[in-house]
């Protein structure tokens, strides 16, 4: 990625995204056809997303050698990171002196509408998590925003008196009233624009795309969902919670 669009490390940790990268052209990259015209750009290529998770798990190598810990992967989002990087600890482990057992357990969070966040956050699979009293935790997520979502999350998982807690975030935006609440390990800190592939959706599509891209504004209307339709969604979590 271009010097003039990047910087090495910012206030998250995490390599920094400058608000006037316009991403690569989606003519360079191979992408489902399926969303042709719906999107604006290619905003990381997996391939740099995959070496910036490597680096990653080097980092948690470093600060959790040997300690057995419970992997809290929250889905739908975080699930493709949440793979690649166990993937990458479990390679590091193998040819290193130092180990990190780990169990992996599913969460799953859901408080968007379209593009924008609501107050209505649903956690499950969350209910009972007293497994984790006691135990060394890592949550996977794929992107923090305000934070908020991640406090009330974290609020949630302090309650069952783990022995730590740390948190390992792929994306961190740069938004407005930002919260001190920032991952422990971040892979890229960008602007805040709506970004959607490697597991990261818009109303459930998007999510079969390698790279990680910005969606249009046609993108976006094409799949947009009515607050309606949502809730009947939110209803049918529910009931099988």
């Amino acid at each position: 990625m271009e010097d003039a669009a990047v910087q090495s490390v910012g206030r998250s940790g995490g390599i920094v995204i400058k608000d006037d990268w316009p991403g690569y052209s989606l003519d360079l990259f191979s992408y489902p056809e399926h969303y042709s015209g719906d999107l604006d750009c290619v905003f990381i290529p997996h391939g740099v997303i995959i070496d910036r998770t490597e680096r990653l798990a080097r980092n948690i190598m470093d600060d959790l050698g040997d300690h057995d810990i419970v992997v809290l992967c929250v889905l739908k989002g975080g699930y493709q990171f949440c793979v690649d990087l166990v993937d990458r600890i479990n390679a590091l482990s193998r040819n290193s002196n130092r180990t990190i057992p780990m169990r992996v357990h599913f969460i799953r969070l859901k408080s968007y509408l379209n593009d924008q966040s609501t107050a209505d956050l649903h956690i499950v699979g969350a209910e009972d998590l007293s497994f984790l009293a006691g135990k060394n935790v890592l949550i996977v997520e794929a992107i923090v925003g305000t934070g908020k979502t991640m406090e009330k999350l974290l609020k949630h998982v302090e309650a069952f008196q783990p022995k730590m807690i740390k948190v390992a975030g792929l994306l961190v935006k740069r938004v407005p009233h930002n919260a001190a609440c920032l991952p422990d390990y971040v892979g890229f800190e960008i602007p805040d624009q709506f970004v959607v592939g490697y597991a990261l959706d818009y109303n459930e599509y998007f999510r079969d795309l390698d790279h990680i891209c910005v969606i249009n504004e046609k993108g976006k209307m094409k799949y947009k969902i009515e607050k309606e339709e949502l809730q009947k969604e939110a209803n049918a979590i529910q009931q099988k919670a």
